[in-house]
């Protein structure tokens, strides 16, 4: 697993670990059941903390993405099985959308915005 890391980002090094292995996990690049590599090994190849690759793991289970055991390793479990977007997730698409409205974007527009993103044909970072 090859992650592209932005060590100057104010995001946080373990969100974009995170981050990344959700966007892989939803466009198939990693599929239910996967093996994902060990905290030491993701550690290694991107060149940060174990601890960095423990806390993104960690949320990531949390969150159900993926799940731990001690003989298996770390496997992905292909959704977070939580029905829906968490309060946090849910109030962070509301201020999205108040700044889409404020930069005058239409409601249309922001809806094919979103299509485009959840469907995977958007990149703008």
């Amino acid at each position: 697993m090859l992650l592209s890391l932005d060590f100057s980002s104010k995001t946080p090094i373990y969100l974009q670990i995170r981050n990344q292995i959700i966007l892989g996990i939803a466009s198939g690049e990693l599929a239910a059941g996967e093996k994902l590599p060990t905290i030491r090994a993701l550690a290694e190849q991107s060149g940060v903390n174990m601890m960095t690759v423990s806390k993104a793991y960690s949320t990531l289970r949390q969150d159900g993405y993926i799940t731990t055991d001690r003989r298996g390793g770390t496997v992905v479990t292909g959704s977070s099985g939580a029905g829906g977007l968490s309060g946090h997730y849910l109030g962070a698409l509301r201020v999205i959308a108040a700044e889409a409205r404020l930069a005058g974007i239409s409601e249309e527009a922001f809806v094919d915005l979103c299509r485009g993103i959840y469907n995977g044909g958007v990149d703008n970072g």
